[in-house]
């Protein structure tokens, strides 16, 4: 049976707004920091007011230029700013000052993995502009009593990547907005907190016949604040689109909301063109030149990014593709691995405590809840070495995993205090097992008829008598040498 796949092909293009993690905002000496009073973080020029001139900060252009080579883009040698009009209650100026016709950097890639594949998805520009406000609603918006203003964000530094029309897919879109925050992670140019807003994404869609060289009408879904909004309302659009289209309606150009309680996307208003903004060259800043020595030394000085890395720990460490992407996804979950590997170095080890453990206990995987980890990697391979050599038991080990993070002390302390020496006396334990044996006949007579999983309940009720402290391997030795022969 025909599918809507089989009759269209989904065209999507992705805008990914960034803030910059600048000390101050970008034409003005204000801070840049979230959380403030409201207004507590403004000045004359992040205000608006007249008369007030633009500096451009260094800083932003730097790490603008910094993820523009990350993406493998040209950063050109010139660029300047532009005046960007349209009006709306959180903007001061009623115009943004941004980039058009002269962008930072074009015509880039970024690499993804989705559906099974790995693909290059074109990156057409990135440009720097400054944010705008933020309206806070007394109640939802379509009842609220009023709207307040907050410009603590206007003039934040926004960087602004727009991807070419080349994903195919909603599962490709948050692959590529996966592997770009995590090159904005790594680079630490933008803190990937997208609840937040720190980082926010536009989508471009369309639909088209399946062969047809020429593009559908194209619709916006403005400000998707995590991957699954990202995937759930491309879904639900390329469904709409092609159930309209295949009932011979005309797509209207128009930017939507995605309502994630009511799963669809809603229209917001008739999408504007490029010239329903009135560009033109910002008069009160002049064009820059970028020097190319400062830019190869930028390049110079790139950290190793995700893509490479997880590359690297295949190859280097031996570890599977998804224990590699996994560890990889933050620079500093990576750097800890690497850590906890030279101190012991079993990668597989690590990798599956770090993985089965210790990530589901972090509040989160970015950089700051790694760093306030109260395990550091010296203290988990201690903790894998007090296995390897038999002190403890995998069971013991866990519920000692669990005290360390609680207080954040290392594993020989707590052993000794708490007596969690695993017991590998052959006499100690030979009574135990005898205990067992005389306990649980039943099992015994089904190990006999030859029912060899009695034999891992039998070690089970060892365990559970040694609180988890029992040798597992002597325990095996000793059931199968006092236990009856099979018949």
């Amino acid at each position: 049976m025909m599918t809507q796949a089989d009759v269209f092909e989904v065209i999507i293009g992705l805008e990914v707004h960034a803030q910059l993690l600048t000390r101050t905002k970008m034409f003005c000496g204000c801070p840049n920091a979230f959380g403030g009073a409201p207004n507590s973080q403004t000045c004359p020029v992040c205000q608006g007011m007249p008369g007030v001139l633009p500096v451009i900060n260094k800083r932003a252009i730097e790490f603008g230029a910094r993820t523009a080579l990350a993406l493998h883009c040209t950063v050109n040698p010139g660029c300047r700013f532009a005046r960007k009009h349209y009006y709306y209650p959180d903007m001061p100026k009623n115009f943004q000052i941004s980039q058009y016709e002269e962008p930072l950097a074009e015509n880039g890639w970024l690499e993804i993995e989705a559906d099974g594949a790995t693909r290059r998805i074109g990156i057409q520009r990135l440009h720097l502009e400054e944010d705008v406000g933020k309206l806070i609603h007394e109640g939802a918006l379509e009842t609220a009593r009023a709207s307040l203003v907050d410009y603590n964000r206007s003039g934040v530094p926004l960087m602004e990547t727009v991807s070419k029309p080349e994903i195919r897919s909603p599962e490709e879109a948050a692959a590529y907005l996966r592997a770009f925050r995590a090159v904005l992670v790594y680079l630490g140019v933008n803190d990937g907190n997208m609840e937040e807003g720190s980082l926010r994404c536009d989508a471009n869609i369309s639909l088209r016949p399946r062969g047809s060289r020429e593009f559908g009408t194209k619709v916006e879904i403005k400000n998707l604040n995590s991957f699954r909004n990202v995937q759930h309302a491309l879904e639900f659009e390329a469904e709409r689109q092609a159930r309209a289209l295949a009932a011979g309606e005309r797509i209207v150009q128009e930017t939507r909301l995605w309502n994630a309680d009511k799963g669809q996307t809603l229209s917001m208003r008739s999408k504007e063109y490029a010239h329903d903004y009135r560009y033109f060259p910002e008069p009160d800043l002049v064009p820059l030149q970028l020097d190319p020595a400062w830019v190869e030394s930028l390049r110079a000085n790139l950290p190793e990014l995700p893509a490479e890395r997880r590359k690297r720990f295949e190859s280097q460490y031996g570890v599977p593709a998804y224990d590699a992407a996994l560890l990889s996804q933050s620079r500093a979950l990576a750097d800890y691995y690497e850590a906890a590997v030279r101190e012991h170095p079993k990668p597989k080890a690590v990798s599956n405590w770090m993985m089965s453990e210790l990530l589901r206990k972090l509040p989160g995987d970015d950089d700051a809840a790694i760093q306030a980890c109260p395990i550091p990697p010296k203290n988990l391979a201690r903790l894998l070495r007090l296995i390897d050599d038999g002190t403890i038991s995998g069971k013991i080990a866990k519920e000692l995993f669990e005290k360390m993070y609680a207080s954040g002390e290392d594993a020989e302390s707590i052993v000794q205090r708490e007596g969690l020496t695993q017991v590998a006396d052959a006499g100690a334990l030979g009574a135990v097992v005898e205990e067992v044996i005389a306990g649980h006949p039943t099992a015994v007579a089904d190990w006999e008829k030859g029912k060899k999983q009695s034999l891992g309940f039998l070690v089970g009720q060892v365990m559970k008598a040694t609180g988890g402290r029992a040798n597992p391997g002597l325990v095996n030795q000793l059931l199968l040498a006092k236990l009856p022969k099979q018949g």
